[in-house]
């Protein structure tokens, strides 16, 4: 008896009756069944969250921001009901923690009285972070509260973008206003530093100036002192000038008294002298002649021009003589106001003689201030240009920015990353990203299904043809035939009723069915080795790879044990395999899942075939009872 024949038989035996062909169409349903409702229900969960019940509470009082009133924890609530991704209840708190106590409502979002206010703090003295309140039952959902996390993880983020972009404004208009500032500081520190200069140039202007005042303040107490020396005796002096200023206005006036009155005689006599004309008349009235007369007038005349002459002269000393008397008096009188005047100026004297001793001191006192001032204002200068350096270098670290490049800065402060997501192989949904994994375990589940009405092997084959390899053959290709049918079908549903995009469909179909036919040989062994036992553990297997395979979560999250077992058991390998070749991956890695495959199929298959050429050899009546499974 040939293989081929052992399934036939194998087939007709499943087919011998309507209700073996239905078992047999229930069984081969089971992986289509199991994969196309699976996938079918998670297809797109995140798609119909709006009939997630979640209800909504607002307290929020407000704030004021910038001189506007805002409040944030509205206007998320507006944003949420309007988004529409879940279903959101506007409620008051009383009755949102009713209706999550009854399961009305999954979860519970808060925003409390202080939510705005502790928004906008980030601009006080005294920012503190704002709370979102989330109560989640996990009484009602388990996932309903990484859902709640998710959405109040988008509020979060949104709103920490929409503040920081305000608190980043105001941040860069101040930034503006002080770069503004320091320009002018700048410019302020560069007049203060030519200012400096000059006042460095008259300090020392004024130190030399100093210095030869303090020289000329010496000279001047030296010179006021021996003044004062000098100063002391003029008292006495001046009040003997003034003894004999008095003694000559004395004598002037005596003399004046004397000579006014002789003068004053002589004047009148000579104002009484006859004129040539009276002598004419009066000696041509005595009888002279002519002759007698011109020689009398001509010996008389010139006396009397001479007597006129003296006259004048007489009348000029004696008008001296008055001067001379009102002179002296006056030189007396000025004496006298010298005499009176003197010990007061002696006096001053004295005092700006010490006064000059005080100023030479204060003027040494000023050279050596204004030589400081000169250093210092030396030190201002230096300073003041380094400051005004250092201001215009501050401000070109300053971005010169417009308000709409401030806008857009304060946008990109607040949020800084756009993230480019580009994949290089991508599900085309939830559910097309857990296919790979539903598949193999989909596989495995219709092969095991299968071993429940199909014999692991021919007892009679065993009994009465003892070759090994045939019977092998025979009792592995049954099940592998049957499961890559299975496959098939599950690949119709996958790419056809579901939809699901595949980039590799042929290599895709060849790979589901060496996964189906490699679980078919690693079940076949068992059920060969322990029987009923070995059927079970095909069950606990399963179970193993549930865990391992990775088709839920990345591999490396599982604890090392586990870890080491997914890189051995075919599972990990089939899921694997498929990823690649249903979203276009890595051939080659899809080549090497295919050998690792190949190697457990050749692997089970011999293990099979060596338990079946020892049952060939150890025939004993046990084996010709019924078997449990059939």
């Amino acid at each position: 008896m040939r293989f081929p024949m052992l399934v036939r038989t194998e087939l007709r035996r499943l087919t011998s009756s309507p209700m073996s062909i239905l078992a047999l169409v229930a069984l081969m349903m089971v992986p289509v069944l199991y994969s196309g409702l699976y996938l079918w229900g998670n297809d797109d969960p995140y798609g119909n969250l709006d009939s997630v019940p979640a209800a909504l509470v607002v307290d929020d009082e407000g704030a004021t921001q910038d001189g506007e009133d805002v409040n944030y924890g509205e206007q998320v609530r507006d944003d949420l009901v309007d988004d529409g991704t879940l279903d959101w209840q506007v409620t008051d708190a009383d009755e949102a923690s009713a209706g999550l106590q009854s399961g009305a409502y999954d979860f519970v979002v808060t925003f409390g009285a202080d939510f705005s206010r502790s928004l906008t703090s980030i601009a006080g003295d005294d920012p503190s972070k704002a709370v979102v309140e989330v109560t989640t039952n996990d009484a009602n959902s388990y996932l309903a509260g990484t859902i709640a996390d998710t959405v109040t993880d988008t509020v979060r983020d949104s709103l920490t973008q929409e503040v920081g972009e305000k608190a980043a404004r105001t941040l860069l208009d101040s930034l503006a206003t002080i770069r503004s500032g320091l320009n002018d500081a700048a410019d302020g520190a560069a007049q203060l530093a030519d200012g400096s200069a000059t006042a460095k140039d008259g300090a020392d202007t004024l130190a030399d100036g100093a210095s030869q005042a303090a020289t000329g303040s010496d000279e001047l107490a030296s010179g006021l002192g021996t003044l004062n020396s000098s100063a002391a005796t003029l008292p006495d002096q001046v009040s003997q000038l003034n003894d004999g200023a008095h003694q000559v206005a004395d004598g002037n006036a005596q003399l004046n008294a004397q000579v006014a009155p002789a003068a004053q005689r002589i004047d009148e006599a000579v104002g009484r002298l006859p004129s040539d004309d009276d002598i004419r008349n009066r000696l041509s009235e005595a009888g002279f002649s002519d002759d007698q007369i011109d020689l009398v007038v001509g010996i008389v005349s010139p006396l009397h021009s001479d007597i006129a002459n003296a006259n004048g002269e007489v009348q000029a000393a004696a008008g001296a003589v008055q001067q001379l008397a009102d002179g002296s008096a006056q030189v007396a009188d000025g004496t006298q106001q010298l005499s009176d005047g003197m010990p007061a100026l002696a006096d001053g004297i004295a005092s700006a003689a010490t006064g000059a001793t005080d100023l030479s001191s204060g003027v040494h006192q000023l050279a050596d201030g204004s030589g400081d001032l000169a250093s210092g204002l030396g030190e201002l200068k230096s300073g003041s240009r380094e400051l005004s350096d250092s201001l215009a270098d501050a401000v070109t670290q300053i971005p010169d920015q417009s308000e709409d490049e401030r806008a857009t800065a304060a946008a990109m402060m607040s949020d800084p990353i756009a993230v480019d997501t580009d994949a290089t192989t991508a599900a085309s949904s939830y559910g097309a990203g857990m296919a790979p994994f539903f598949i193999s375990l989909a596989a495995w589940i219709g092969i095991y299904a299968l071993f429940l009405i199909i014999k692991p092997y021919s007892q009679r084959a065993v009994t009465a043809l003892r070759r090994p390899l045939p019977i092998t053959l025979g009792a592995w290709a049954t099940p592998a035939l049957l499961g890559a049918v299975q496959m098939v079908a599950v690949f119709l549903i996958v790419a056809f009723a579901l939809g699901y995009s595949i980039a590799q469909p042929v290599a895709m179909i060849g790979l589901m069915a060496l996964t189906s036919i490699t679980f078919a040989a690693i079940i076949l062994t068992l059920n060969v080795l322990l029987g009923s036992v070995g059927q079970f553990l095909g069950l606990v297997l399963m179970v193993l790879q549930l865990v391992t395979a990775g088709g839920t979560f990345p591999y490396q999250t599982l604890p090392t044990p586990l870890r080491a077992l997914h890189e051995v058991l075919p599972m990990s390998h089939s899921v694997d395999g498929i990823r690649q070749l249903m979203y276009g991956g890595d051939m080659s890695r899809a080549w090497a899942d295919a050998g690792f495959l190949a190697i457990w199929l050749v692997v089970a298959l011999v293990a099979a075939f060596l338990a079946i050429t020892r049952m060939t050899r150890t025939r004993t009546l046990r084996d010709l009872r019924p078997s449990l499974i059939g």
